[in-house]
């Protein structure tokens, strides 16, 4: 499927209420905007205030991939025959039978980006340059108001406006983490400090610098400090990792372990009393903040190489670390403070630039839905409630939903920012918000069961597991009956 890019001139809304209007246009919203394009009965909408499609350029780096499948694009795993397929997408793109020989299951970063933006050039509905402003409850009209600003090319306020929805999907992604003690020196503008976010934007200036620092212990600082291994002379690469897990740890990508990221595994965690998800989530870190194993062997690999004509390279890699404080030295010098969580010991270590891959976190909803404030219903550490249909909890006086993307990983566990989730939490929305199978959804996802429930709560967007069998093995010549959940 070919069809001329789509420019999002300025839109005027209707008089009409809208059946559905999105913040944000990441992947995930972009997932349900292609899955929801061909709804003919379903008027929806999509904002974002950037003026185009823009997926972490900072972290695009030659070579990068994505740790989930192809298969994981924005609508394979609810409906493989839809036209915003990536397979469709290298199909237009003249690029099929390259990307057969390549045989390559996971693609490079700046690859998946460039696919979502072909779908957005092309999918109706989006409209970029629009900064929502407020989210409201209209009691008298049944309605949601949303307030927004048209902006011009600069960015700059162009025109203000409102339209109204029986229902709101918000996906405003996550934003850069800095830890407390970095954050005034990513602050100062003379000292190179950026968080990874922005790596590539400052690439030229970290590898100018004298000594470089990377702080962090994932994915994103594995690939950095490779990209700025493999730039520095031997010998005199001047290079400091550090993290503060105990270990360079690989990501857990065992077949039964990445069943964590299947419908099934999110509905269990869902059911799981608060306390018992608050503790899952922390201790399962290994799942999605680890190491891809191929970069870590990288890394040893073009450590070694360095290592073949006598000495060792000038490069420090310490796990279990952690900044205490931080300060400047000589304008453009930075002094880390550091302990080492193991040893109890503590030192100074001087630097010319440092990186910060220290993650992201989920972008606080408060400001965006302080107008709902009175009709939310939070848990008992204040945050908002998520049904298992992906809608906050909100008064029964309020008749329309608010569905959130990416927002409830104290809910729905350590598959809610996971890209291979992205389609089927699309379709469970979509079935949810016209009630009826638009996307028929698997009923079972994963060998694993992950609880002594012999079945699930019916769910309109999870169906039940199978019928649980009976089997009749015979024991001690005698025939006994007994139940087992698959």
């Amino acid at each position: 499927m070919s069809t001329a890019p789509n420019p999002h001139p300025p839109h005027h809304e209707p008089d009409a209420p809208r059946d559905l209007v999105g913040i944000g246009i990441g992947p995930f919203n972009l997932s349900l905007a292609a899955l929801a394009d061909p709804l003919t009965g379903l008027d929806a909408v999509f904002y974002d205030q950037r003026p185009a499609f823009d997926w972490h350029p900072g972290l695009l780096i030659d070579g990068a991939r994505i740790q989930v499948p192809f298969l994981a694009d924005l609508v394979t795993l609810a409906d493989p025959t839809s036209p915003w397929t990536f397979l469709n997408y290298l199909r237009d793109r003249g690029r099929l039978f390259p990307f057969y020989f390549a045989e390559r299951f996971h693609i490079q970063r700046a690859e998946y980006d460039a696919y979502c933006r072909w779908v957005s050039d092309r999918l109706p509905g989006l409209r970029f340059g629009h900064q929502v402003d407020a989210v409201r409850w209209n009691p008298e009209r049944d309605l949601f108001e949303v307030d927004f600003t048209q902006l011009d090319s600069d960015g700059e306020a162009e025109a203000l406006g409102r339209t109204y929805t029986r229902n709101v999907v918000l996906g405003i992604g996550t934003e850069p983490y800095v830890p407390d003690p970095l954050r005034p020196l990513v602050e100062a503008p003379a000292v190179p400090v950026f968080h990874a976010a922005d790596y590539l934007a400052h690439r030229d200036t970290i590898l100018a610098a004298g000594h470089v620092t990377v702080i962090g212990a994932g994915q994103s600082g594995a690939e950095i400090f490779l990209d700025l291994l493999r730039t520095r002379p031997a010998g005199r690469e001047r290079l400091h990792w550090l993290g503060r897990t105990e270990a360079f740890a690989p990501m857990e990508y065992s077949k039964l372990g990445l069943e964590h990221f299947t419908p099934d595994y999110t509905s269990y965690f869902h059911a799981l009393p608060e306390g018992v998800r608050d503790r899952l989530v922390t201790s399962q870190w290994q799942l999605h903040k680890g190491i891809d194993a191929g970069t870590l062997a990288a890394i040893h690999d073009e450590l070694y190489r360095r290592t073949l004509h006598g000495g060792w390279p000038d490069a420090v890699l310490t796990p279990g670390v952690r900044v205490r404080t931080a300060g400047r030295i000589a304008t453009t010098k930075v002094e880390l403070h550091l302990e080492h969580t193991q040893q109890n010991t503590r030192s100074r270590l001087t630097t010319d630039a440092v990186v910060l891959a220290t993650g992201y976190r989920e972008r606080p909803l408060d400001r965006m839905l302080a107008g709902l404030d009175p009709y939310l219903r939070r848990d008992s550490r204040d945050r908002p409630r998520v049904d298992e249909s992906f809608r906050l909890v909100c008064d029964p006086s309020v008749t329309g939903s608010v569905y959130v993307q990416n927002a409830g990983r104290h809910t729905h566990g350590v598959g809610t920012p996971d890209l291979g989730l992205a389609a089927w939490r699309s379709a469970a929305i979509l079935n949810t918000l016209s009630g009826e199978d638009v996307y028929p959804l698997p009923g079972r996802t994963a060998f694993t069961t992950f609880g002594l429930d012999e079945q699930r709560p019916p769910t309109p967007v999870v169906p039940q597991a199978r019928q649980a069998q009976v089997l009749t093995p015979l024991v001690d010549g005698r025939q006994e009956s007994f139940r087992t959940t698959i």
